[in-house]
């Protein structure tokens, strides 16, 4: 049972969230404590007020921004996602101007979860891939 509802939860936090950019989603999905340890960004402010500004400025550089769920290893505690991150950059994306070319990037994402939220989130991104492809470096 727990694991259903552990596999739902990081389903509607990629689809609702980053998918469809319902940031106010988070509010019900991470804990008011929740951590974030990304490569490539200093910690932001703990909780769902710490994520909106990150979702927001994803979406804003890849309007069409679409995470895709390519494998879920679940557990009581948590979940380790192995997601698929397509979409083109249109606008803005953390300092680099848009360039109008897709992205389709993997990462490894886990998610601990306490009493059904989102605790705490550890990623690792193909950077330099990503980097390739927005032709910021060779």
């Amino acid at each position: 049972m727990f694991l259903q509802a552990n596999a739902r939860l990081v389903e509607r936090y990629f689809e609702e969230v980053w998918n469809q950019g319902k940031v106010e989603v988070l509010d019900e999905l991470l804990t008011g404590d929740y951590q974030n340890h990304s490569p490539g960004l200093p910690d932001p402010q703990p909780g769902p007020e710490g994520l909106k500004p990150i979702v927001l400025m994803m979406r804003e550089g890849i309007p069409d921004l679409h995470y895709t769920i390519e494998d879920m290893v679940v557990a009581a505690d948590r979940v380790a996602a192995f997601v698929r991150m397509t979409g083109t950059h249109t606008g803005c994306f953390f300092g680099i101007e848009a360039t109008g070319r897709a992205i389709d990037v993997r990462q490894m994402q886990i998610e601990w979860i306490r009493d059904g939220r989102i605790c705490r989130h550890w990623r690792v991104t193909e950077d330099l891939k990503l980097m390739r492809q927005l032709a910021v470096i060779l």
